[in-house]
């Protein structure tokens, strides 16, 4: 269980990487977007890593960020990357399908968990996380993974 101490470390992290993530260098965005990512389970982090998802100044931001969240292969990095696409420009899309890609074509295992979560956010109360697992599920079946479970 986190103590206070950890809780606090943890917060300071988030709003430190969240000051980085305003940064005009797109490298320092891209940075604070991986960075973040193992926090995204702080409440604070949700907002900011929603908004490098959808970096409206360089994709490279959008496409570090998501896969960094995809990567945590949990409910809470896939939410935010579906609520991301919920709302992204066709632009911010196309990144986002592509860490999609990169993230689950390893591992038919990995792919069919997150399809299971995902198809679990369509019963989301937050109607924009649903939509965009509705979107998330269509890219994750066409991928193919190279790795089959036994």
């Amino acid at each position: 269980m986190a103590t206070q101490v950890d809780k606090a470390l943890r917060h300071a992290a988030v709003v430190a990487l969240g000051e980085l993530g305003r940064s005009d260098d797109y490298q320092d965005r891209a940075d604070a977007g991986h960075g973040l990512a193992p926090f995204a389970d702080v409440p604070e982090a949700f907002g900011v890593l929603l908004d490098l998802v959808l970096d409206p100044r360089d994709t490279f931001v959008t496409r570090l960020t998501t896969e960094a969240l995809l990567r945590r292969k949990d409910r809470v990095g896939l939410a935010i990357v579906a609520s991301a696409l919920a709302v992204a420009n066709p632009n911010h899309s196309d990144w986002i399908h592509t860490a999609t890609f990169d993230v689950f074509s390893v591992s038919s295992e990995d792919r069919d968990n997150a399809m299971r979560m995902c198809e679990e956010m369509l019963q989301a109360a937050d109607e924009r996380v649903a939509q965009g697992a509705r979107q998330l599920l269509v890219v994750l079946a066409d991928i193919d993974p190279v790795l089959r479970s036994a």
